[in-house]
């Protein structure tokens, strides 16, 4: 017999929801691993913040090893990759945005430490506690985003997505302003 956080069943599944999932979870499928952040989003406590840790960290070792162009192709095919993840996982757990999944912070912060950089870590970090407070608050757009793309699917699986990309822009269009006055 299977335990409810072995199967991958499909969201018309009659089995109960995966709120929790566990290593066998992550471990059952590729996109399992993308999507919960290969483990961050296991984390009890605020699994949302720590793959936005695991997302400043990954990011802080790209940046020796691919310069700003190939970092970019990064982004957009995490993207892509990410959008199958999330879609395939959300099925699977059958909740249409679970916060175990984290890809999505993990991607969108890897944007604004993109296109905000070069900073050194005082910047880095206020960067970081701007887009984790509109990710968590969903302030306005981010509020209206993540609401727009609801339900399971290619449409749902963007939806996970759309709403974190627009708390990066927030957070990138606040340190625009501040860099413009200081």
């Amino acid at each position: 017999m299977h335990s409810p956080s072995a199967a991958a069943p499909t969201q018309h599944s009659t089995a109960p929801p995966i709120t929790r999932p566990g290593v066998r979870f992550l471990l059952l499928h590729p996109a399992h691993c993308i999507a919960l952040g290969f483990g961050s989003g296991l984390s009890r406590i605020a699994p949302g913040t720590v793959g936005t840790l695991w997302g400043w960290l990954s990011y802080v070792l790209l940046l020796q090893h691919l310069d700003p162009l190939r970092i970019g192709v990064v982004i957009v095919l995490s993207t892509l990759g990410g959008w199958w993840a999330c879609t395939v996982t959300a099925q699977h757990m059958r909740v249409s945005d679970p916060g175990p999944i984290v890809w999505d912070e993990i991607v969108a912060f890897w944007l604004v430490l993109w296109l905000a950089m070069p900073m050194g870590f005082w910047g880095q970090l206020i960067a970081f506690a701007l887009f984790r407070f509109f990710d968590a608050a969903k302030p306005g757009p981010v509020g209206w985003a993540d609401g727009v793309f609801k339900g399971f699917g290619w449409r749902g699986g963007w939806g996970i997505l759309f709403d974190d990309f627009v708390a990066a822009f927030c957070a990138l269009l606040v340190i625009a302003v501040w860099r413009f006055f200081w």
